[in-house]
């Protein structure tokens, strides 16, 4: 007995204070990088608390010093939904979101196709020209634009003047998607061609399934940006309230005298909640693809 009691007195002899000292140490350091990660998401998690606690609040108590509704106002929701154009601001949203992303994918997709896979005179001019467009912020060119599209085309207030350029690709979206395809090895595309498939068929049967990632990255940046544009509905629709978006109809729920911070908020969280749904179903293809575009230049 004596022996069997002694050998847990052995073990702790064993560990020398260097080896103590270095415990010590990795535990506080664990506890110094979580102590930081927890701070660093509430930094980020409690501006949305507050907007989803207000937006619960009664009207007389909205942006008080209390940080509790004191009644659960659920019917706030109800009353938002209740208010004039609101349902017409979430059609038009997911038009131009929807539809604006879908056609830059796929107009994108082919112009970084070739600038990624094809040798030809003027595609290093052609891919610094895409780069160059990127640096070129929409408030330089939007009178210009403003008056084609009102009085050449005749299509202001509605969102086609939004919709329409997307077509024609986006700058941003083919150098991403440029920077991915770079990624796939030529072999794979060799081997397509040796089977006989042409370019075409070889960018749908083999490039488009190796590049989901790739394309899921450049749907969602799309998707956020269209979604919570402000400045381009702002220009092109604010004198159709039948045209306006959810970011721009937001701006309804201030009046002049009086805002109903509760009802202000409680839209805020529907105009929310689909971006971080969206995310958060689809974040492992999004980081993923935002990953791979940095891997070869």
């Amino acid at each position: 007995m004596t022996q069997i009691l002694d050998k847990p007195v052995e073990l702790t002899d064993r560990v020398s204070p260097a080896e103590r000292t270095a415990r010590r140490r990795a535990l506080l350091e664990w506890v110094a990088v979580h102590a930081l990660g927890v701070a660093a998401a509430l930094f980020f998690v409690l501006p949305f608390v507050f907007v989803f606690l207000t937006s619960l609040m009664s009207d007389s108590q909205a942006l008080s010093r209390d940080l509790v509704p004191h009644t659960w106002e659920w019917g706030n929701y109800t009353k938002v939904f209740d208010t004039p154009g609101f349902l017409t601001w979430w059609r038009n949203t997911l038009l131009y979101a929807g539809l604006g992303t879908a056609l830059t994918v796929v107009s994108s997709v082919p112009v970084a196709y070739a600038l990624a896979k094809f040798r030809f005179r003027g595609r290093n001019l052609s891919l610094m020209l895409v780069i160059s467009m990127m640096m070129l912020p929409p408030q330089v060119v939007i009178i210009p634009m403003y008056l084609f599209w009102a009085k050449q085309l005749d299509l202001s207030g509605t969102l086609w003047p939004l919709i329409i350029p997307m077509a024609f690709g986006d700058a941003f979206s083919i150098f991403l998607l440029r920077q991915f395809l770079t990624t796939i090895p030529n072999e794979y595309l060799d081997a397509a061609r040796v089977d006989g498939c042409g370019e075409l068929r070889t960018l749908l049967r083999v490039v488009l399934p190796m590049a989901k990632p790739g394309i899921a990255a450049v749907a969602l940046f799309q998707f956020f940006y269209a979604w919570n544009d402000y400045f381009g509905p702002q220009i092109y629709a604010s004198e159709n309230p039948g045209a306006w978006t959810l970011s721009y109809g937001l701006e309804s729920f201030k009046g002049v005298h009086h805002t109903d911070w509760n009802l202000t908020m409680a839209a805020t969280v529907l105009v929310m909640a689909p971006v971080i749904l969206v995310f958060f179903f689809a974040q492992k293809a999004f980081v993923e693809g935002v990953t791979l575009t940095g891997v070869k230049g």
